[in-house]
């Protein structure tokens, strides 16, 4: 019996599809099993940490003990979900109401860290001591700000607007690039007596001393001058900003001295 080349090509082309079809797939199955497997370990304390005082600022399942600043009763309608053990903020959704996310407590002297990553260019912050009152229309009137920058950003050029240091007052102290988006930068806040410290994947970024003379002195020469109200307490609300970027966020993490 004769055989015709041409179906023994095509035979053996459609196997080779098919294991490379059935491999994909695999690995895509594998990939999703581990980041779940990973978010399960996460967003959770060993028992040294509890003894050494530290607690969850995020669950991991609920946005309890954050509401959107100045609009509580508007928190649930928010950008703000958490989404596969992450605290998310869905900033493209121009359905969401727009707003930070504030913690209900106010915190003083403390050590903070979490992780987190942007979208692709993307631009965030963390800010602390932040006054929450209906005269001040935004967290960034009275609380400084941790800078998040994905490193695409353009605004990675600009020092006093570099990941991890305290924007448009200092830019970092040592310098050190940002994890680009896919992969998680951790961060490290330590405020006592008004003395604050940034970290970023555990470089000292920051330090200021807010009772200082000196600090009053770089802020008069920032944006932030017409600012009465900024920089001005060492006790207040920590908040997650909302600034048209999708942003994650877990392991939040802190320990009050």
């Amino acid at each position: 019996m004769s055989r015709n080349p041409l179906c023994l090509s095509f035979v053996v082309v459609l196997f080779i599809a098919s294991c490379r079809t059935e491999k994909k797939m695999e690995t895509q199955t594998w990939h999703t099993k581990k980041s779940a497997m990973e978010n399960a370990v996460h967003n959770q304390l060993h028992e040294i940490e509890k003894e050494h005082g530290w607690s969850l600022l995020f669950d991991g399942k609920t946005l309890d003990g954050w509401h959107l600043y100045n609009k509580p009763d508007s928190t649930h309608l928010s950008a703000w979900e958490v989404k596969d053990g992450m605290l998310y903020c869905n900033a493209t959704d121009e359905t969401k109401v727009f707003g930070d996310l504030v913690t209900d407590r106010e915190f003083e002297n403390y050590e903070l860290v979490f992780d987190w990553q942007m979208a692709v260019r993307g631009n965030g912050g963390v800010f602390i001591n932040v006054q929450e009152s209906p005269e001040f229309a935004a967290t960034y009137v009275t609380g400084p700000e941790y800078q998040l920058l994905e490193p695409a950003h353009m605004d990675t050029k600009t020092p006093k607007k570099r990941a991890g240091c305290l924007w448009g007052v200092s830019p970092q102290l040592n310098e050190v690039a940002a994890k680009p988006n896919g992969q998680w930068n951790t961060s490290r806040i330590v405020q006592q007596n008004g003395k604050i410290e940034f970290y970023l994947n555990g470089k000292l970024t920051a330090s200021e001393e807010f009772n200082s003379p000196a600090w009053k002195q770089k802020v008069a020469q920032s944006n932030f001058a017409d600012n009465p109200d900024f920089g001005k307490t060492s006790k207040g609300r920590i908040a997650l900003q909302n600034w048209y970027f999708e942003a994650w966020f877990r392991n939040m993490k802190i320990r009050e001295f």
